[in-house]
């Protein structure tokens, strides 16, 4: 089987609208022909070049079937940090927003990662990724996580523990949970005022 025909096959098999790498396909020949070959799938239409090294499988609007659907620009973000192993999270003032430390959204949507900063556009829409320390990066997908990455980019001089507890709810966190995360981020990288801070929300057992 010719390596253009092992590229399509491999492609017939992925979801339309999920944005790939063409990475994954240099096993199947030099980085010449499968750099061909994606060029010629494009040109039919058979894939859609979303971002550099970056593709799509286009779908179709089933009441509209001449417009396609495309991947944001987070999608593809997501698909590189997935590709290469990157960590990927909401940037701190992101973070601050979404557990109601502060009240408005972020105007441009950035994230923070371990890999290089980049900017990912598709059509008018861009994301930017941004490297910071891995410090800023600890527990994925857990509520310390995100409270660490909120506050990370506040002053702690006017905050109050009493703050703490749209935090919590807006977390939802249970009592043993809240002892948890607060023990985690008194030992976490954060300056020595947050420490203190989280000091006394524990005493005060917000």
């Amino acid at each position: 089987m010719s390596i253009t025909a092992q590229i399509e096959s491999r492609i017939a098999r992925m979801r339309k609208g999920v944005p790939f790498s063409i990475e994954g396909f240099y096993e199947l020949g030099t980085e010449s022909a499968v750099q061909k070959a994606f060029s010629r799938l494009a040109k039919s239409g058979e894939i859609v070049r979303v971002s550099k090294g970056f593709y799509v499988r286009p779908k179709s609007i089933e009441s509209l079937p001449g417009a396609k659907v495309m991947p944001s620009p987070e999608d593809v973000a997501k698909a590189w940090a997935r590709n290469y192993g990157y960590k990927l999270v909401s940037n701190g003032f992101e973070a601050a927003y979404r557990i109601g430390l502060q009240s408005q959204a972020p105007a441009r949507t950035i994230y923070w990662t371990n890999g290089p900063s980049r900017e990912f556009k598709v059509g008018n829409s861009t994301v930017e990724v941004k490297h910071v320390a891995s410090s800023k990066l600890k527990w994925l997908n857990q509520p310390e996580g995100m409270i660490l990455r909120g506050l990370s980019v506040m002053e702690p001089e006017h905050f109050k523990p009493e703050q703490f507890r749209k935090v919590f709810k807006r977390l939802s966190l249970t009592g043993s949970e809240k002892e948890r995360v607060l023990s985690n981020l008194k030992h976490s990288t954060l300056n020595s005022q947050w420490r203190q801070k989280l000091a006394q929300v524990e005493s005060a057992s917000v």
